[in-house]
């Protein structure tokens, strides 16, 4: 029997680093919203955007992941170190936004409707000027279990 030898360490490091690799970092945050044009009659709000009109508010309890993708350092063997992920997360977002009125107390939504889509771009432009630009970032927002939305798209 033949057994193989193994590789040289750098053709391992060059296998490893011709890869890419996602990390995924998941959270939480609870908020309040509207959806409304201020320009708009309750009507037609309401016609638009249904019971998420009303006046006084309503909660979700948001699922945010967050996905960095790129090639594993051969020195750390990470993409990206999930424990910086997480405080960066933490200090753009979760602390922005968990326990908010996003419309009231929330700067990016004072004028920009707070829709699913809206804040998940919001979270993308509060997090990619953070991360190295060799990494790419995703980020898929749940505002209730069974409706998600993703941005940027096509991954």
């Amino acid at each position: 029997m033949h057994l193989a030898q193994p590789l040289p360490l750098p053709i391992v490091e060059a296998l490893v680093m011709s890869k890419k690799v996602a990390v995924i970092r998941k959270e939480h945050f609870n908020a309040a919203h509207r959806l409304a044009r201020a320009d708009w009659s309750n009507e037609q709000n309401e016609q638009t955007f249904g019971r998420c009109s009303y006046p006084n508010f309503h909660g979700h309890n948001y699922e945010v992941e967050i996905k960095v993708v790129g090639e594993i350092d051969t020195k750390t063997g990470f993409v990206m170190d999930l424990k910086v992920l997480s405080d960066l997360v933490s200090e753009k977002v979760l602390d922005r936004f968990d326990h908010k009125n996003l419309n009231v107390d929330v700067e990016e939504f004072k004028n920009l409707n707070p829709t699913a889509e809206n804040i998940c771009v919001v979270i993308y432009e509060l997090l990619r000027p953070h991360l190295d630009q060799k990494l790419d970032l995703f980020i898929r927002l749940s505002e209730t279990p069974r409706n998600f939305v993703e941005y940027p798209v096509g991954y």
